[in-house]
């Protein structure tokens, strides 16, 4: 650079003063930008998640895994995995695991993610009918908890987010057969009436909870609180809602989905409508908790919903015992913002950005 300044200084000696200048400078500010290396854009951070459900359960957990799936500029998915907890018909007895696969099978076909995105079949049973065989080739859910251990110990450069919004079943089988994946994963699970007792996704597997409390894993808590303002049961969509704004909603496949009421569908809008109509409203106008979506939507921004931390209870006999002294620390979500949450899944919902897996 210097012999070339030199040079011009040269070859113009016999020009004025100023406009010998004047060349230097346009000239050395041409090989400046000549030689400039490109600057080469920096990667898009994105939460690497493992969506765990119990799909065919109810309503919120569908919408929740469309919310996942239309927010890929935020979530790569690794996979889907689900797990059996009731029935929708009569929300007591089991239903088949199988349906519950068949049902996150709909879901995914209908955001257009079913040949990019895995999805693996979990346990129908509970943790403690289970743990003494998880070294058997096929115990009950072996697809799934093999799936995440596999994941979980992957070199990404950043946590695993295992998102499992009914019980807790499949994660904790993956922490009690490979207890390494604790150090590479985050869970957040939506489940508990904390403080008080009761709540689904705590009941049907009550051993999975307590053995992840006393385990050394990032944990949280995103508190359910029926009929509490502080919980995710005061995240509600109402049935008119629904069925004004989601018609048509997501891509169109080419292929139609047959959905768990009948019909045909080329749209997930179509089918969040159909869900709807088909499933039971409470209250006047008659409406529905999202409790699912809104763990998504913590992840996505943690200013959505308040935390804290706390000592891990233990919960035994139908009742929370505290551990004051506990020095293993879980964090407890509560007290959310109805109206961001919502308006960020109808934005999601207007405009999807589809999930990919890296």
């Amino acid at each position: 650079m210097k012999r070339s300044i030199i040079r011009m200084i040269n070859e113009f000696s016999g020009l004025g003063v100023h406009l010998a200048a004047m060349i230097i400078v346009f000239g050395t500010a041409t090989l400046s930008c000549t030689e400039a290396p490109e600057k080469a854009e920096e990667p898009v951070f994105r939460h690497h998640v493992i969506f765990d459900t119990d799909a065919d359960n109810e309503v919120d957990d569908q919408h929740a895994l469309a919310y996942l799936l239309f927010s890929g500029d935020v979530f790569a998915v690794e996979g889907v995995t689900v797990n059996a907890t009731s029935s929708p018909v009569d929300g007591v007895t089991f239903s088949p695991v199988s349906d519950h696969y068949d049902e996150a099978k709909r879901v995914m076909q209908l955001c257009g993610v079913w040949n990019s995105i895995p999805l693996f079949t979990g346990a129908q049973g509970s943790f403690e009918e289970i743990k003494d065989h998880i070294h058997e080739p096929e115990f009950d859910g072996h697809e799934a908890v093999n799936f995440i251990i596999e994941e979980a110990l992957k070199e990404r450069g950043q946590e695993l987010i295992l998102l499992p919004v009914g019980k807790l079943t499949n994660i904790a089988l993956a922490l009690l057969k490979e207890p390494a994946i604790a150090e590479n994963v985050r869970i957040v699970w939506l489940g508990s009436n904390y403080p008080r007792p009761g709540e689904h996704n705590q009941d049907w597997c009550i051993g999975s909870m307590n053995y992840i409390l006393d385990q050394d894993v990032p944990f949280e808590m995103v508190t359910v609180r029926y009929g509490d303002p502080s919980g995710t049961d005061a995240v509600k969509v109402t049935q008119a809602q629904i069925l004004h704004r989601m018609p048509g909603k997501g891509p169109r496949i080419s292929e139609p989905v047959t959905g768990r009421h009948g019909g045909e569908f080329y749209t997930w809008g179509d089918y969040s409508a159909n869900l709807f109509e088909h499933y039971g409203m409470w209250g006047n106008p008659p409406s529905r908790p999202l409790f699912d979506q809104a763990a998504v939507a913590i992840v996505k921004n943690p200013d959505w919903a308040e935390s804290y931390e706390h000592p891990a209870p233990i919960y035994i006999d139908r009742q929370w015992v505290e551990r004051p002294d506990n020095p293993r620390k879980i964090t407890i979500w509560e007290w959310f913002d109805i109206y961001g949450i919502i308006n960020d899944f109808f934005v999601v919902m207007d405009n999807p950005v589809i999930a990919e897996r890296p």
